[in-house]
């Protein structure tokens, strides 16, 4: 299967495939989609593990719990998506997306948020580490696996939104025309790599004067989660549940808890740094009066 695309003025033919493996007496296709999620996995830890010491964490403690989190991450995106685009399963292989009647073999980002961060958690106990530090650590990789990522989604031809009057970064393909009819629609994975990008260069910057344990996880919540939001409501594929948009719901709702969780953080932090700076002063004016 291919795509021709149409993307910038600019045409690309595009394969999902990217080689084919005989194994075992059967024909097993790698694909441009896992080969890139790897790739933003494999720059995360790099990131991670030069950057540990940084925010106080075991280099060897931290792989120990990135290779929990991480099949616990890919279980829970398949498993969300499983539950919200109700797709049926009759086998362990139907689950995993590659059984006969397993239909798409989608997975959700929030599910894997949301798998990484509670083994993570667990793992943190586990290994005694202070699970803030390590949260912090893992949303600067969580952004640079998202914003690699996402091309995934270009290669695939999904993730893409309505129509668009743009003719300078709409795209089309053999694929939008099937599903949509002819026409620019949004590319929305390009939208959300770039904020993903940005987002981690902005915040990276940001860490190293971190004001509490836990502000750069928090920060990260709310930078995705605000472009998320509005990126999803121009997505044609989202996940429903009625009338409402659950990733949109989340990412909106995940933005606000995040933004108020600092705000009132920050501010209780405030009073106990303005008595140590008064009583300060108060025992330099003792001294000298003394």
């Amino acid at each position: 299967m291919t795509y021709d695309v149409t993307i910038f003025g600019i045409d690309i033919t595009l394969k999902p495939i990217a080689f084919s493996l005989s194994l075992f007496g059967r024909q097993w296709d790698v694909y441009w989609y896992g080969i890139l999620i790897a790739l933003g996995f494999f720059l995360a830890i790099v990131y991670g593990w030069t950057n540990a010491k940084r925010f106080g964490i075991d280099k060897d403690k931290m792989l120990d719990v990135v290779l929990v989190a991480a099949p616990v991450a890919i279980f829970c995106a398949r498993l969300y998506y499983v539950i919200f685009d109700g797709v049926k399963c009759e086998s362990i292989a139907d689950f995993f997306g590659f059984g006969e009647s397993s239909g798409v073999a989608g997975i959700a980002i929030y599910g894997a948020v949301i798998g990484a961060f509670v083994s993570g958690g667990l793992m943190c106990k586990l290994k005694k580490i202070k699970i803030t530090d390590m949260f912090d650590l893992g949303a600067l990789g969580f952004l640079i696996g998202q914003g690699i990522g996402r091309w995934g989604n270009f290669v695939n031809q999904e993730a893409y939104g309505s129509f668009t009057n743009s003719s300078f970064w709409g795209m089309e393909s053999n694929k939008t025309i099937a599903d949509m009819g002819e026409g620019l629609v949004h590319p929305c994975f390009l939208y959300e790599s770039i904020w993903c990008i940005l987002g981690f260069f902005i915040i990276h910057k940001l860490s190293k004067k971190r004001k509490f344990s836990g502000e750069v996880f928090l920060m990260y919540c709310a930078w995705y989660g605000f472009g998320r939001g509005f990126i999803e409501i121009l997505r044609t594929d989202s996940l429903m549940w009625g009338n409402i948009k659950i990733s949109c719901l989340l990412a909106f709702l995940l933005c606000a808890a995040s933004v108020t969780a600092i705000i009132v953080i920050r501010n209780k932090m405030k009073p106990e740094k303005e008595y140590v700076s008064v009583f300060s002063e108060n025992m330099e004016e003792e001294n000298e009066t003394d």
